[in-house]
């Protein structure tokens, strides 16, 4: 495989120097890395920093494409956690990480970015960026502490990395996808061949290597339906939604790329779930769109009554937050649920705000005060209903009736005691429906935001082929990497995915300065 790509690499430049000589040029450099979103930036600022001269292409008209969305990162023992009296270890962190995967996952490299975390964390403060503050979606006796929410989102992190690359002399190229990876006689990754939007033919090589940062496969159907089980899973009631900018470049290409020069794949077949979101495309309205489609998510996740398509509880409804564990259940019944509601339990929605908060978006205290007019729209739309009468509602959801008003009265049973023997919903979220309606019920489906398989790495982030063995000078990003979670992303470690990203993007490029270039 690695023969035939680099003859064909070989071949296509030798038909663009002959075919259109003036649409072509030969780029020098150390670097080059594939992607301008947070592990791209954050590779490439490292880079020049050290005195590196880094090229990063971006195929986007924009820099940071869904790197630009995270609220935070995962960071542990920084600045910021000792300022505020957080005292959680890399050894306590990793250890949950492990368990909750049941070490079917690449510890070594995961053990590595959670070490490397908190000077990444710190690094992203030197370059101006402020916090929020640390934040959690668990009770602080299960909360690992180590989401660390930007001032201004992960946009602002892009903004001032981009900034201060090209200010120390890094070069990035947007509208330019590269195509092909460049080898040398042994096999090793030599440069890349690129195109711009207009046509131009950028044939760069590379003397430190290659860094990989394409951002995964989220949008890509042919790779999800080959690769990922849960997207065409018999027995599933409902598709799964994409949660990602309207606009977007990851279609796997740094992923087919490695896998063209001989890469070993891992854990290909692993979503990062978001569950539930509304039945009302696209999803990620709902996440940074208008106030009542962010409220009405919102309540889609509260802790009243969540049933299955049998009309029965499936999920412990006080833990809604935990997004992928709501992926996860859903999965398990069919990829659909409702959330059941009265009149009351509404008007509190609106005049106190939600029991429990949709991440940092609708937080607990803050009022609903959109959520009247999201339900009338939601109704219209097919993904929201209203009856007088628990019958009539559950006619409209197509759900039997009588197993609606059996699950009805057993909560209503729980509520009484205060204590709910089948998922553990806590005290203060049991709550009793009232005997007339109106009657409310939201349709939530699975969601999914990022791709959590690649391409396997050893600790420096060097590329891994089918035989063990490191590809020389072919580096792998952010959700380029696969191996990080066995099924499912672990929220635990909370803001994982875009910390990794920003880790293993340094850990990448100190790599290459210290062994390829400082000789």
């Amino acid at each position: 495989m690695r023969w035939s790509c680099k003859w064909f690499v070989l071949l296509a430049i030798t038909i663009l120097f002959a075919s259109n000589a003036k649409a072509t040029e030969v780029v020098d450099t150390d670097i080059v890395v594939v992607g301008g979103g947070l592990s791209g930036l954050s590779a490439g600022l490292t880079a020049v920093e050290k005195g590196a001269k880094v090229v990063i292409f971006e195929k986007l008209p924009g820099i940071g494409g869904a790197g630009n969305y995270p609220e935070g990162s995962l960071g542990v023992g920084t600045r910021l956690q000792k300022r505020l009296g957080y005292t959680k270890t890399v050894d306590e962190v990793f250890a949950k990480g492990v368990e909750f995967h049941h070490w079917r996952v690449n510890a070594s490299v995961l053990h590595t970015l959670i070490a490397n975390s908190g000077r990444t964390i710190d690094w992203i403060e030197d370059q101006g960026i402020t916090f929020r503050g640390i934040k959690t979606m668990y009770p602080p006796e299960k909360s690992l502490g180590t989401w660390h929410l930007y001032t201004g989102g992960a946009a602002a992190v892009v903004k001032k990395l981009y900034k201060h690359f090209v200010a120390k002399g890094g070069t990035l190229y947007t509208e330019t996808t590269v195509k092909n990876l460049l080898t040398d006689n042994s096999g090793k990754v030599t440069g890349v061949v690129a195109q711009s939007v207009d046509g131009k033919t950028y044939v760069v090589n590379a003397k430190g290597g290659v860094i990989l940062a394409t951002g995964g496969f989220e949008s890509n159907k042919k790779m999800l339906k080959q690769y990922v089980t849960d997207i065409n899973a018999e027995g599933m009631l409902e598709r799964v939604m994409y949660r990602g900018p309207l606009i977007d470049g990851r279609t796997g290409d740094g992923i087919n790329m490695a896998v063209q020069v001989g890469a070993k794949l891992d854990g290909m077949g692993t979503l990062a779930g978001n569950s539930p979101y509304l039945d009302n495309e696209p999803p990620i309205y709902q996440f940074n769109g208008a106030d009542h489609l962010k409220q009405m998510r919102c309540a889609l996740s509260q802790p009243f009554l969540w049933i299955n398509k049998s009309g029965q509880r499936f999920y412990n409804e006080s833990a809604g937050s935990a997004f992928t564990d709501v992926y996860n259940a859903m999965t398990a019944n069919g990829g659909l649920m409702y959330n059941i509601f009265d009149e009351h339990m509404k008007n509190r929605l609106v005049s106190e705000g939600p029991y429990t908060p949709f991440n940092a978006i609708v937080v607990v205290g803050q009022k609903m005060t959109a959520l009247n007019e999201g339900l009338e729209i939601g109704i219209k739309e097919g993904y929201a209903f209203k009856a007088d009468t628990l019958e009539e509602l559950a006619a409209k959801i197509k759900v039997d009736p009588e197993a609606l008003k059996a699950t009805v009265k057993k909560i209503n049973s729980y509520a009484d005691q205060k204590k709910d023997p089948d998922f553990g919903r806590k005290p203060e979220h049991l709550f009793k429906f009232s005997s007339t309606g109106p009657y409310y019920a939201l349709k939530g489906i699975r969601a999914f935001f990022l791709t959590l398989g690649g391409v396997k790495v050893n600790e420096n982030m060097q590329a891994i082929n089918t035989d063990g063995a490191v590809i020389p000078g072919l580096y792998v990003t952010g959700q380029d990497i696969g191996g990080l979670y066995d099924s499912s992303y672990d929220l635990l470690l909370e803001g994982s995915a875009s910390g990794f990203a920003l880790t293993s993007g340094k850990l990448a490029a100190e790599h290459i300065v210290k062994t390829k270039l400082s000789k």
